[in-house]
């Protein structure tokens, strides 16, 4: 949403500025001229090494197991003549920085680095780009996790009338290895979705959680429940809102979302209706499609990794207002769809309720294509192919549980057992919160039925919740 700022100007001032104006215009003003002798274009042809983020002398990664970046050599101008120059890992870069800085970063190791094509770089005669080299790196299990290391880069000219000033020739890639911090890929394929309702409890949480045998962190989903679809009366416009908690995860994301990631774990951002007009499942198409523009912008916007689906808590308006339509799966699959459209590499989740307990097909294409996962209502074990055509039995989460209130949580440990063995590998939790004063004694047996049932394993909870400190 944009925001417009108005600034309260006396009007005496408004006066004198207008009078000024009009003074100035009657008067004749000399200005001294400008000798522009001193300035002095140059025409050499200068080159200059950059990532694949544009960045010239430093960049910053983060990998688990391996990474690459790609690096191109630029000129000012278009070359005459074929200009080579050559990326070589350079220990005397790194030493040469840490001095002037006063800093005390370590390298990567040189033999977990491989520079393509022996690092050459060319750009032909007539371009000022060349093709992109990859800088592969890879983990050998004994750098910290908690470490930045530096891939130091001296750039040297080869060929051609390039010149590369000395505060070019070299590049650090600074690197964080997180190849020994534990994440949550098991390998049976299950995914185990918590909806978290952050208005009471801190995400961070689900790092408590682990499979003793696996070594793996229980859960591989988390939803940030909920930011809201609403309907704003004077613009008359549906927009995406974020109520102050889910704002304030959104935008300290670095401590609260970043570690959750950085171990493998998706975050999405649940949408659900707030007692207005507008819905998951009531939006004409064109105003479908506007949306979904907003809700990929606030997914760039704090790299989320998609979003959970609910069609509840709004209100039903007869007849339907301009923009909208009469509640119907057919606008709720239209706005899923949408939004697939718009980030088709992020995850599309629906909540099997109200207008997206079964979608149609949309332009051709069957519910499965555009929806990745299907979750159940509580206590719901039966599977979803006839709601979602063509979505794989992996990503149906059967036999859903509300951890707050217990619905859902008769469901026995060979109830789940027997579910994965049928192929149906996902499971949803609402309302995990280990500062509950029950936890112990109703939420916790729960999860520990799940890391059986799904993983014939036995759960580890460290006891060390994190608290909402907001």
């Amino acid at each position: 949403m944009k925001y417009n700022r108005f600034i309260n100007i006396p009007i005496f001032v408004v006066i004198l500025l207008l009078a000024s104006c009009f003074t100035a215009c009657e008067e004749n003003i000399e200005t001294s001229l400008i000798d522009e002798d001193a300035y002095v274009t140059s025409n050499e042809l200068l080159g200059y090494v950059t990532n694949q983020e544009g960045k010239r002398e430093v960049s910053n990664v983060e990998f688990r197991n391996e990474g690459s970046t790609f690096f191109y050599l630029n000129t000012s101008k278009k070359t005459t003549q074929d200009c080579v120059a050559t990326l070589i890992y350079d220990k005397t870069a790194l030493e040469a920085y840490n001095i002037k800085n006063q800093t005390s970063y370590k390298a990567f190791p040189e033999d977990l680095v491989i520079i393509e094509n022996n690092g050459s770089l060319t750009i032909n005669a007539g371009n000022k780009k060349s093709e992109g080299i990859k800088i592969s790196y890879h983990s050998d299990n004994t750098l910290s996790s908690e470490d930045s290391y530096v891939i130091p880069l001296s750039i040297n000219t080869k060929s051609g009338d390039m010149i590369i000033s000395s505060e070019e020739q070299t590049h650090l890639i600074f690197v964080k290895d997180l190849t020994s911090i534990i994440d949550c890929h098991k390998a049976n394929g299950v995914k185990i979705i918590s909806c978290m309702e952050v208005n009471d409890a801190n995400p961070l949480s689900h790092l408590c959680f682990k499979l003793k045998n696996n070594n793996k962190l229980l859960v591989d989903i988390v939803v940030l429940f909920a930011a809201n679809i609403k309907y704003d009366k004077e613009k008359q416009r549906v927009y995406l809102y974020n109520n102050p908690n889910v704002q304030y995860l959104l935008s300290n994301r670095e401590k609260y979302l970043k570690p959750l990631q950085d171990r493998g774990i998706k975050i999405l951002l649940g949408i659900v209706g707030d007692h207005d007009r507008a819905a998951v499942g009531n939006l004409a198409d064109a105003t479908a499609k506007v949306f979904a523009q907003e809700v990929k912008a606030m997914c760039d916007a704090y790299q989320l990794d998609g979003v959970f689906m609910d069609d509840e808590h709004s209100e039903v308006m007869h007849p339907a207002p301009n923009g909208f339509v009469d509640s119907s799966s057919k606008a709720a699959a239209r706005l899923c769809y949408e939004i697939k459209q718009a980030m088709p590499n992020r995850i599309m989740a629906v909540y099997v309720y109200s207008t997206t307990y079964s979608l149609p097909a949309v332009d051709g294409h069957k519910a499965g294509e555009y929806v990745d996962y299907g979750i159940h209502d509580y206590g719901r074990g039966t599977g979803l192919s006839g709601n979602y055509p063509g979505m794989p039995k992996a990503n149906m989460a059967l036999w859903s549980q509300e951890l707050n209130l217990g619905k859902g949580t008769e469901v026995t440990e060979e109830q789940l057992r027997q579910t994965r063995n049928e192929g149906y590998l996902s499971h949803m939790f609402f309302a995990l919160n280990p500062m509950n004063l029950y936890f112990n004694y109703d939420q916790l047996p729960t999860l520990e039925k799940i890391a059986k049932g799904y993983f014939d394993d036995e759960l580890v909870y460290d006891g060390k919740p994190y608290k909402k400190d907001w």
